[in-house]
């Protein structure tokens, strides 16, 4: 039986497949028409967010903080400078792993967990376009090493940054202060944008009293980089403020020579222009070299200078307090005139020790001096007869006289750490210890002891004061801005203190008088160590002061005691003494007798200021 093939239908499948090309090619067109949509919406629509997008993949926005102002002495000397220094810095935004990237870094370069800790410290409050210091002030050889793998770190780079350096070293760490790495208590206070591509600001001293003039203000620049972040070239520059210089009323020669006049002992010396304020010299030993703390000092490094027991880094000059002993007893001499319960001329018999009426403890003398006057009283350091006239007095006009001369208060001089020391009163001691003033320590405050305590910058204060017959005026460190030119400073004018004016100004006459005897009679008790070879009258007063308080009827014994617990030398005085043009107060703890020990480190001071500048 045969089969039949039925014939194909040849229109149908023609249909069918014209129907096919058809739908193929409606999509077909259907995706050109989206794509070319999506082209001319992206091209002509989106054009400038595009254009602003590819912009930003190319060019950055960098900061450039601002050179920070210089420091000089009253003669040009730099007291602080910036010199070039490297550092490496990373964008977080351009590297993948930043655990990797460090840990391959510090196979290449020496990185301490210390600056581990802090550049992910920094990073944390950093945004990720922003540059983030990873390690400072680079050496040559770490330099040479990254520069040959630097391919290998995208968004990692070396800057070429300014660091602050203290030419004059230990000399100048109390004064000048230093500066150091921003942390995050002080990056809170600061203004962010002012300080945005800052590391360092100033810690202590002239550093941080004038941060605001000494930091200047920040500008920028448009960079074009590649695509691993590497600066192609500047597009656009904003060059920064620098700082304010500032020239200091110091004199660096006078520095040195006053901390070698003290070398070998601790303590402290101040000397300053009577009439300006203009603080001319100011030493606390020992020191320290503050620019060890600009790039960031050891965990080790910094516990040895804080374990020291001279303790270096601190301030004596402006936080040291310290019983000012007999230097205090002219002012208690003006006091006595000033509220006529003695005159100048009037004899007193003492007998090496003063009892209260009714009492029969013995406040004893250092010597027996006989019949003494106010100015014997004053020449040989009587205390007996300051004994009686603090007695006398009352604690009340007394205190009160002390502080017209700004004792208990801070001399408010443009550095950081100053203390008030402690100007004893009746209100004081119920406030303090809840208890009454009893007599007997109105007698040993009128001698500059007991509770009494005071810095050696109120000591040179109290010293310019007398030096002016009461006029003040507020120490100071500044003594003009520098012009950009730098050959012109613009001073700073002195800022006057209330005055001590006395109801009768003919009393100034006999204690500034006896304070002259102090140094040019030979009973006077800086005499025999200063000598009558002075080109200059000198009036001053000598000080020894106790560090610890002797019960009635023992014997004080220096060999006998520890160091610590030996007294203190002081000593104040100025000069010329007809027309004084410098103010001085020396401390030197442990140091034993004031004439002995103070007065010739002041002798020393006066001398290169008064005769060696003259010459």
């Amino acid at each position: 039986m045969s089969l039949r093939q039925p014939l194909k239908n040849h229109h149908q499948e023609q249909r069918l497949f014209l129907t096919r090309v058809v739908i193929v090619a409606i999509g077909v067109v259907l995706i050109f028409a989206v794509l070319g949509g999506r082209m001319g919406l992206l091209q002509v629509v989106g054009h400038s967010h595009f254009a602003t997008l590819s912009q930003n993949n190319r060019v950055r926005l960098e900061v450039l903080p601002p050179p920070r102002g210089l420091i000089y002495d009253r003669h040009g000397r730099l007291l602080a400078e910036n010199r070039p220094a490297y550092q490496l810095e990373v964008i977080p935004e351009q590297v993948d792993d930043m655990d990797d990237t460090l840990e391959r870094l510090s196979r290449i370069i020496p990185l301490s967990d210390v600056e581990i800790r802090r550049f992910r410290s920094l990073l944390e409050r950093k945004r990720a376009f922003q540059s983030v210091p990873l390690k400072l002030n680079m050496d040559e050889d770490a330099l040479a090493d990254f520069a040959v793998n630097r391919h290998r770190f995208p968004g990692v780079d070396v800057h070429a940054r300014v660091a602050r350096h203290y030419p004059q070293g230990a000399a100048m760490a109390h004064v000048v202060g230093y500066v150091g790495r921003i942390n995050e208590r002080e990056l809170a206070e600061v203004d962010a944008d002012r300080y945005a591509g800052t590391t360092h600001i100033g810690k202590t001293g002239v550093e941080r009293h004038y941060e605001s003039v000494l930091h200047g203000e920040p500008g920028y620049q448009k960079v074009e980089v590649n695509a691993q972040g590497r600066v192609l070239r500047v597009l656009e520059r904003h060059p920064p403020k620098p700082g304010q210089d500032l020239v200091l009323g110091i004199d660096v020669r006078l520095q040195r020579l006053a901390q070698e006049a003290l070398s070998g002992h601790t303590g402290a010396v101040v000397a300053m222009d009577p009439h300006s304020g203009e603080v001319l010299a100011m030493v606390s030993l020992p020191g320290f070299d503050p620019n060890r703390f600009v790039h960031g000092i050891s965990f080790s490094a910094y516990d040895a200078l804080r374990s020291d027991r001279r303790q270096p880094l601190f301030n004596r000059v402006l936080s040291g307090q310290y019983p000012p002993g007999s230097t205090l007893k002219p002012v208690i001499a003006l006091a006595g005139l000033e509220h006529e319960v003695v005159r100048a001329g009037e004899v007193m018999h003492t007998h090496g020790y003063y009892t209260l009426p009714n009492h029969s403890r013995r406040y004893r003398d250092w010597k027996n001096h006989g019949s003494v006057d106010m100015d014997k009283a004053i020449t040989q350091s009587s205390d007996v007869y300051f004994y009686d006239l603090g007695h006398e007095l009352g604690i009340d006009r007394l205190s009160g006289f002390l502080a017209r001369f700004g004792l208990g208060q801070r001399t408010g001089i443009d550095s950081t750490g100053e203390r008030p020391g402690i100007l004893p009163s009746r209100e004081w001691k119920q406030t303090t210890h809840n208890q009454p003033w009893y007599p007997g320590e109105t007698l040993i405050t009128a001698i500059g002891q007991g509770y009494m305590l005071t810095t050696p910058m109120q000591m040179a204060s109290v010293a310019a004061t007398l030096a002016t017959r009461g006029e003040r005026v507020q120490p100071r460190l500044l003594r003009g801005y520098a012009d950009p030119d730098g050959d012109t400073v613009r001073p700073v004018h002195p800022v006057p203190l209330p005055g001590v004016e006395l109801d009768d100004p003919a009393n100034w006459a006999p204690v500034l008088e006896a304070m002259e005897h102090v140094v040019h009679q030979r009973n006077g008790t800086a005499h025999g160590a200063i000598g009558d070879d002075l080109g200059y009258r000198m009036a001053g007063k000598t000080g020894t002061s106790q560090v610890f308080s002797l019960a009635e009827g023992e014997e004080y014994d220096a060999e006998e005691l520890a160091f610590y617990l030996r007294d203190h030398a002081l000593f104040i005085g100025f000069a010329p003494a007809q027309d004084p043009r410098i103010a001085v107060a020396v401390v030197v703890e442990h140091g034993g007798s004031g004439g002995a020990v103070a007065a010739p480190v002041a002798r020393r001071v006066m001398d290169a200021y008064l005769l060696e500048e003259a010459s």
